[in-house]
Formats: C-alpha cells, sequence, structure tokens
C-alpha cells in the first residue's frame, strides 16, 4: 500500500509534499525527512490499546500476508522501526498460537536489493504445494516510484517460526508492461489455483480514474504472464491498492481455501481505495475459463458499494484458516489525531481485532464477527436484563473496566409506529451525512438509542454507538452510527460521525449490537455483524478509571434492554 495523507496539521516544518507522475497517474506522498528515524525515547501509555494488536512503539500500517502454518499464526504488517510517522518500512513479524497473544521477530523483509532499494511494500502469503509457503510483495525500484512483484521464502523451514526469509537473485517476478502505469501497481494478495493447473495472482492498479485489478498466470509460480483482461475494472473508482479475491460458502458457517470453486461458491472481491481511504467489496461469479469476476447486481460497484467496515479501517486482507475451517480478515486503523500528537507519544497505527467472514444467509452481504479466542480475555462480568430505557434515560454500567471492556446487547421496542421519516433529500447522501445531521443528541422517534462509551459522569466527552430507525416508502431503514464528534475535548483531532446503513429484518422489533472498547478505538458490530464500524478516539477525561460506560435512548418510543452483557477485558500479550 502507499502513503496517503493524514491529518497532518500543526506539523509543517521539515514535511516534504511532492507529488509523483507517470503516465498520466500521480500519487501523493506526505514525507517527514526529519523524523522518519526520530526513535521514540518515551512511549505515552494513555491511549494505548490493551487487547488490539500494536507493538511496543512506533509506525505500523497494513497487514501483510497472514497465514497459518503448521500450527503457528504469523502476521506479517508495515513497521517502521526507527519512528512513529510512515518511513523505512519493512516487513514486521510477529507470531502466535492463538490470534491474539504475539510474539514479536526480526523483521522478515526489508529494503535490500535493486528490486527493492526504495521500499518493501504490501502483499501476501501463498502455502505452494509441499507445505512450502511463499511471500509475494510489491518492491520500489527507483525513485520514480516504479513498482514491481518480487517474492521471498523462508531460509530454513524446519524453524517453527520462520524467522529469516530469503529473496532469491531472480527477482522481480513480475514487472509491468507497455500500458500499464508503474506508479500504481501493487499489493498481489494470496494466490489461487486453477483446474488447468495454473496459479494466477491479482495486482490493484489503475488507469485515468478507472480502478483496475490485473490477472497474472503461472505454471511454476515463477513465470509469470499477464492475462489478456483484467479480472474485473470500474471505472470511476480511481487507483485500486490491496486487493483480495476469495471464495465465500453459500451456505454454512466454513471458510473456503482460496483456490475453491464451485456451484455453491460466491467469490468477493475487495478494494482498497486510494482516493478516499476506504474499502468496498462485491459479492458475484468467477468464471475461471475466462478468468472474469462478474459482480451480482445486489451493491454499487463503485464509492457507495458494501464496506467490511463503515469508519476506520483500511488496507484489510483476509487468509483462510484450515485448522478450523475459517476465512480470517485482517483490518489497519490508522490515528485520527495528527502526526505531532504521534511523535510525542512515540506510535501510530493499530490492527484491529481479527474477524471471521461468513456469508449472509440472504446472498447479499459478508457477516463478520471478532475471532472466538477474543473471549479468553474476558474477566469480570455484568449483566442487565429487561431493563427499560425511555426518553432521555442514560443508565450506567458499572463492575467492570469501561475503558478496556467487551459489551453484547439486544435492544427491542414494541412498535415501528413512530419510526422518523426518511427525508428524501437523503437518499443522495450516504449514511455518514446522515448521522452527521441526524446524532445522538437529537431526539428521534425510534431511536437514537445505544452505548454511550468512553464516557465522562458529565457528558462532557463521549462516544456512542447507536441505531436510528426511519420509515421510507412503505419500508424501515436502519442507520447505525459510532458518532466520534463528542468523543475528546481536544480540538486538533479528525473526529467523525462514522455510519452504515443495516440490512436487517425488524419482524421481532430487536436489535444487537458488540462493542469492543479500548482506550483509542471502538469497534463495534450491529445486527450480528451485518455492519462494522470502528472509530479512533482520544478522549482527555474519559480515560482508564475515569470512564464510564451508558446504554441510552433519545427517542419517544421506548426501549427495552433485553440483556446486556459486559466483561473488562484483560490485556493481550503483544509484545
Amino acid at each position: 500500500m502507499e502513503l496517503h495523507n493524514k491529518f497532518l496539521w500543526a506539523l509543517p516544518v521539515f514535511m516534504l509534499s511532492f507529488l509523483i507522475s507517470y503516465n498520466g497517474v500521480e500519487a501523493s506522498h506526505n514525507v517527514y525527512l526529519h523524523y522518519q528515524s526520530l526513535s521514540a525515547i518515551k512511549v505515552e501509555q494513555v491511549h494505548r490499546t490493551g487487547y488490539h494488536f500494536q507493538p511496543k512503539k512506533h509506525w505500523i500500517n497494513d497487514p501483510n500476508g497472514p497465514m497459518y502454518y503448521n500450527g503457528v499464526y504469523h502476521l506479517f504488517y508495515q513497521y517502521n522501526p526507527k519512528g512513529a510517522v510512515w518511513g523505512n518500512i519493512v516487513w514486521a513479524h510477529s507470531v502466535s498460537t492463538d490470534l491474539i497473544n504475539w510474539t514479536p521477530l526480526e523483521p522478515a523483509i526489508f529494503p535490500s536489493k535493486p528490486f527493492d532499494k526504495y521500499g518493501c511494500w504490501s502483499g501476501s502469503a501463498t502455502v505452494l504445494p509441499g507445505n512450502k509457503p511463499v511471500i509475494l510483495y510489491t518492491g520500489i525500484v527507483d525513485k520514480n516510484n516504479t513498482q514491481v512483484q518480487n517474492y521471498a521464502v523462508p531460509a530454513n523451514l524446519s524453524d517453527p517460526y520462520l524467522r529469516k526469509w530469503v529473496k532469491p537473485d531472480n527477482n522481480p517476478l513480475i514487472v509491468s508492461e507497455a500500458g500499464v502505469n508503474k506508479t500504481a501497481f501493487r499489493d498481489p494478495p494470496t494466490a489461487w489455483l486453477g483446474r488447468d493447473g495454473e496459479w494466477r495472482i491479482l495486482i490493484g492498479g489503475r488507469w485515468k480514474d478507472t480502478g483496475i485489478a490485473f490477472l497474472y498466470k503461472s505454471r511454476d509460480f515463477m513465470k509469470w504472464k499477464k492475462a489478456a483482461n483484467p479480472i474485473h475494472q470500474s471505472a470511476g473508482t480511481g487507483n485500486w491498492e490491496c486487493p483480495d479475491f476469495y471464495p465465500v460458502a453459500k451456505s454454512g458457517t466454513n471458510g473456503l481455501e482460496t483456490s475453491v470453486l464451485g456451484q455453491n461458491v460466491k467469490h468477493v472481491l475487495k478494494v482498497s481505495l486510494d482516493a478516499t481511504r476506504f474499502e468496498y467489496y462485491t459479492l458475484g461469479k468467477y468464471y475461471p475459463a475466462e478468468d472474469r469476476y462478474v459482480p451480482d447486481n445486489t451493491s454499487p460497484d463503485n464509492w457507495k458499494g458494501l464496506r467490511y467496515d463503515y469508519g476506520n479501517f483500511y488496507a484489510s486482507k483476509s487468509f483462510f484458516d484450515p485448522s478450523k475451517n475459517r476465512r480470517v480478515l485482517w483490518g489497519w486503523a490508522n490515528e485520527s489525531d495528527t502526526a505531532k500528537d504521534d511523535i510525542k507519544k512515540g506510535w501510530a497505527g493499530i490492527q484491529l481485532i481479527p474477524r471471521t467472514i461468513t456469508l449472509d444467509p440472504n446472498g447479499k452481504q459478508l457477516l463478520q464477527w471478532p475471532v472466538k479466542e477474543l473471549d479468553t480475555l474476558r474477566g469480570a462480568h455484568v449483566r442487565l436484563s429487561n431493563q427499560l430505557l425511555k426518553k432521555g434515560d442514560l443508565v450506567g454500567v458499572t463492575g467492570i473496566t469501561p475503558a478496556q471492556a467487551d459489551v453484547e446487547v439486544t435492544f427491542s421496542f414494541r412498535s415501528l409506529d413512530l419510526a422518523e421519516s426518511f427525508d428524501p433529500k437523503w437518499r443522495k447522501l450516504d449514511a455518514q451525512d446522515v448521522c452527521s445531521k441526524r446524532g445522538s443528541f437529537v431526539q428521534g422517534g425510534l431511536g437514537p438509542f445505544g452505548l454511550a462509551t468512553l464516557a465522562t459522569e458529565d457528558l462532557q466527552e463521549y462516544t456512542p454507538v447507536f441505531f436510528r430507525i426511519f420509515k421510507d416508502a412503505g419500508k424501515h431503514v436502519v442507520l447505525m452510527c459510532s458518532d466520534a464528534t463528542r468523543s475528546s475535548l481536544k480540538k486538533e483531532l479528525y473526529r467523525p460521525s462514522f455510519a452504515g446503513f443495516v440490512d436487517v429484518d425488524l419482524t421481532d422489533k430487536k436489535l444487537s449490537l458488540r462493542s469492543l472498547i479500548d482506550h483509542s478505538v471502538v469497534e463495534s458490530f450491529g445486527a450480528g455483524g451485518k455492519s462494522c464500524i470502528s472509530s479512533r478516539v482520544y478522549p482527555t477525561k474519559a480515560v482508564f478509571d475515569k470512564a464510564h460506560l451508558y446504554a441510552f435512548n433519545n427517542g419517544t418510543e421506548a426501549i427495552t434492554v433485553e440483556t446486556l452483557d459486559a466483561w473488562s477485558m484483560k490485556t493481550a500479550k503483544v509484545n
């Protein structure tokens, strides 16, 4: 993945902003030459997470090539070992037996050869026949940002942790051809093996404003040839980074190995959007004989498409876990403070909790849920049952650590009659725009109701995660919001009202919510994982034992908290 703009007010000194133009395509970087190698002397703990993945200090971004191999989970990730801003990127490497507690190892890949002298960017891992893992990654070969695809292999397969990796001298394996933009040609996902005996990989890119997933094929994984046509492209979407392509079963909850084909399978194509810094995915059908992917007509194939996460979530990568027959998704959450803040605190970026991915029974979207292993960190537990919330009610959840918690709640209501009318003008807006107009403090009919997380007792600071139900042309529209507008008294922060619409059946008049609260992140799963939103927040007062958690209702229709289970979360071992 390529670095793009962060919230960089307050730090203009020594910053070099530049534009690279090649074949009519531009890419922008914010590079802090004097700060890339400014090692953290002190690491501030106030907003560091307790159970999300992050190294002891410095900058991280994309999860690269996660895989399961011989009983061990491997997480590779983009990391600056010398500072808390982007730069000096290596493939850092940590291992785990449970996806929650991690042991760091030495970097697996770092710039050292002509084919990656100027950078080792994102890629993926594939396990070849004979149980031989291989990494494909994007190398930067010159100051013009020319991108090529390289490979690396373990130096010693008998090492259970695969500590050392070798980059053979026959790299690069793939260079861009005439007509392909050399500066937007990157991030190969896990390869899959066709029934014709040929391996296939995708490479993200663009031509002008059209996002493209180029397809390459090989019989021996060494000699690759570009297919006549991309597997898919979409006009107006801009550059595609970090593409991911994999099958999901039409029924059941088991994940599928990346090469699985068949009538009982749909395929997912996910892309990360360079222009917007969010992702979208489509579900569709893959035609292997033609090497063509055709999305279903159930969601837009553009910026308005379905997202894994409607909040701070980018550069995601999935892998198949054969030990538990599941597909697991990793995603990166950048900071929402300033680069100056990151340098001061000595760190930037986290990986969100790994999630299992399955197909919704409606066949129109994916469901996501935190991996089961996360439950092992649950500690002290409290429960609320049949708690009535009238308009304006705020009920505290005590007996746990609200700043580091896991909360599952089911809300119910007697009637849909008081749902507000959905303004026809809002049909042209996305959910985030609607949420910014109808926040948690705006009284409604059926909602807003939900959780007020990382809150002060007087609500000077709080991050509400809530639902609001509308009626629109004879049907009901469910809006889910994670609103950081009032999350902090600090001014220089990005505090959006992240939101997504939830495609859920309201026949039983119930909505469920799970929120993972971890000091500076609130990661939420609505309606069993139909819609997910992650927010980065930086309270100044609602920290540690000064943080509070509330269930609230600000709508005319009374809401019942049927069950609310909340747990203090233990701290994971990630160092």
